[in-house]
């Protein structure tokens, strides 16, 4: 009642003055914090959380591997993810605008929509092949369960009907009749088996061709699940942050649910706990292996999506006082959680199918693709009722990747709304939205043709690889040396009410820009040229991917350059200098948070230019004014107040 009496007592309001909402009614705000949370959780939490990290966690150790893989949490993940929110919560900006900090390294930002068109380009194509299998798994018996369909090989051996192995015996017999020589060539060809599930995948989803310039024709289902897909991200995200903040209840908490049901079906199975001992187990003199570093840091960094433009624009539509730390640290810790958890659950499926083919948990362990579409799925038709399983496994893949790909379209419609900034355009953002789904859905076409998956892969290891650490850490070098680190420390001390902690300062100027040139300096070292099983990529494609890489960097220095050339100043350092400055605009987004130096006069230029008739009515007002100084007598008449005891 009393709030509906005094709005503006409750709110810490002076009466008669308007009240402080703390929301950006133009651009829009998250509906409660709950949204912004999940959206980021389904944002970090990917597919690389099921499909990569697992395999990274065995190769590398074991339990042994968890070791780096969380000092480089606390020293690299959550101080980058913190200074990422707070730069965009701060200026309420994409990742464009906010480089008002410092307009010469905007380059930076249109790095960062490069990175994030093409990973929205592949990954909604790795989402439309789970819709496809998702699809494929509503039926009695997985199409990959057996080795008697027609696109199966002679060299298909089922784990679960003897078929395959009776083709086998059919053709070492055959090979019998052809002589010694032959024999010996046919077992050992038949010492690496194919099972269904892996022809399943080649022969009849891709219908794989021999060659990446070998396109051969558009993969009609897939296309089709490709524009269901885009179709669902459109829709999701046809009121922006409004609607996506609402899907994301359900899209980022059941791929958990999911998880679940797997992990209690998992551990019951025969052989589980063999898999997940071979998960954990710890290798301890790995540990002083510099590779084993290397790739925690790296884990660290892509899982999080640092870099991307992601989390600045996630942010930025936070109101302005939200505590961006707390968030940060929660959202880092579930994605790093979250990680360890998928591997319990792929492992103890794993574990079981390598106790059903009595071979070593590695024969059956993999990474990326090969994981989610060939071993996964192989494991699954061991299970009774096999396509539940199916329907649920691929229905998390799908949730996984839609949460991922939500903010990155919306980090592309941001920044254009943002750049352009008319009323028109944000009025009209659904519009913006559309327009950008529809050319996301054409890029990908390629991606699936025959060669569509040497693409994908391609994409998966370029596009996003070094660049990515570039871009980070250039932005930490801007903001803490370019912009000043003491600057930053107060504006978020203004944002939060309390600056940021000294092991965050300390992090973000000295720990983490290590970490990250230790990240780039190990994935030049390490670098190897891209394959797929056995097929090797030819030394154009590997160009091609390079130019992908480079494409997102090379916006830093040729915008730079473009900017130094239109700053004011004569020589060439008084340019570059006024270039660094930050820009007039920067700074809170809401004139009620502009305090202190950002409270700034208005220019000249900003004053209203009123008409001549104004003037003269304010001269009236003026004239009234000098009458209202006469006082009249108690006889009626009236004289001035000359005095001022009068």
């Amino acid at each position: 009642m009393a709030e509906k009496q005094f709005p503006g007592i409750l709110n810490g309001a002076v009466p008669g003055e308007p009240v402080k909402t703390d929301k950006n009614s133009r651009r829009g705000n998250w509906g409660n914090q709950i949204e912004f949370i999940l959206t980021s959780v389904g944002y970090a939490v990917g597919l690389g959380n099921v499909w990569r990290f697992p395999y990274l966690c065995y190769r590398n150790g074991g339990g042994a591997f968890m070791f780096p893989y969380f000092i480089m949490l606390v020293f690299c993940g959550i101080p980058l993810f913190f200074l990422e929110l707070s730069f965009g919560q701060f200026a309420s900006q994409g990742c464009l605008g906010v480089w008002r900090i410092s307009p010469m390294f905007k380059g930076v930002g249109y790095g960062m929509m490069v990175v994030s068109t093409y990973i929205g380009i592949y990954y909604n194509v790795v989402i439309c092949i789970a819709f496809y299998y998702f699809f494929s798994s509503m039926t009695n018996l997985l199409p990959w369960t057996y080795c008697n369909n027609p696109w199966n090989t002679p060299t298909c051996n089922g784990v679960v009907t003897p078929t395959g192995i009776n083709n086998t015996l059919a053709n070492v017999t055959r090979s019998l009749v052809t002589g010694a020589a032959e024999v010996a060539v046919e077992v050992v060809n038949k010492t690496k088996r194919t099972s269904p599930s892996e022809e399943y995948w080649k022969h009849y989803v891709l219908k794989i061709s021999d060659d990446i310039g070998n396109f051969g024709e558009v993969r009609l289902p897939i296309l089709g699940c490709l524009a269901v897909s885009w179709v669902v991200v459109f829709l999701c995200l046809i009121r922006g942050v409004k609607s996506s903040g609402k899907v994301v209840y359900f899209t980022a908490t059941f791929p958990y649910v999911v998880l679940t049901i797997l992990f209690i079906r998992g551990i019951t199975l025969e052989g589980a706990v063999t898999g997940i001992k071979y998960y954990l187990t710890p290798q301890w003199h790995k540990i002083l292996d510099a590779k084993v570093w290397g790739d925690a840091a790296s884990q660290i960094f892509y899982s999080l999506g640092c870099a991307w433009g992601g989390l600045i624009t996630m942010a930025s539509y936070n109101k302005f006082h939200n505590n961006c730390y707390r968030d940060s640290i929660i959202i880092s810790i579930t994605n790093c959680a979250t990680s360890v958890y998928a591997g319990f659950v792929i492992f103890s499926i794993l574990g079981f199918m390598a106790h059903h083919l009595n071979v070593d948990v590695s024969e059956v362990a993999d990474h990326g693709p090969g994981l989610a579409f060939v071993a996964y799925p192989e494991a699954l038709t061991l299970l009774p009722i096999s396509p539940l399983w199916s329907l649920l496994f691929f229905f998390m893949l799908i949730l996984l990747g839609l949460g991922t790909q939500f903010c990155l379209l919306e980090t592309l419609v941001t920044a254009i709304v943002d750049e352009i900034g008319t009323d028109w355009i944000i009025r009209n953002k659904t519009v913006v939205t559309g327009g950008v789904a529809i050319v996301g859905f054409l890029l990908g076409v390629p991606l699936t043709t025959q060669a569509g998956i040497y693409w994908l892969l391609l994409m998966d290891n370029y596009a996003a690889s070094f660049s990515l650490v570039i871009i980070s850490c250039i932005m930490c070098i801007c903001i803490m040396y370019v912009y000043g680190h003491k600057k930053y420390f107060k504006d978020v001390e203004m944002m939060l009410g309390f600056p940021p902690p000294i092991f965050f300062r300390v992090c973000w100027r000295f720990v983490s820009p290590i970490i990250i040139s230790f990240i780039l300096i190990f994935t030049v070292i390490q670098y190897k040229p891209i394959t797929y099983n056995d097929y090797v990529y030819p030394g154009w494609s590997l160009a091609i991917g390079f130019l992908m890489a480079m494409s997102s960097v090379t916006c830093i220095p040729i915008y730079a350059l473009y900017k130094i050339s239109k700053s004011e100043g004569t020589t060439f350092l008084e340019r570059l200098k006024n270039s660094c400055k930050a820009d007039i605009k920067w700074g809170p987004a809401l004139s009620e948070h502009r305090i202190g130096h950002y409270a700034a006069p208005v220019s000249e230029a900003e004053v209203e230019v009123r008409p001549l008739k104004e003037e003269l009515k304010e001269k009236e007002d003026e004239k009234r004014d000098e009458i209202s100084l006469t006082i009249q007598g108690s006889n009626g008449s009236t004289a001035h107040n000359t005095t001022p005891s009068a």
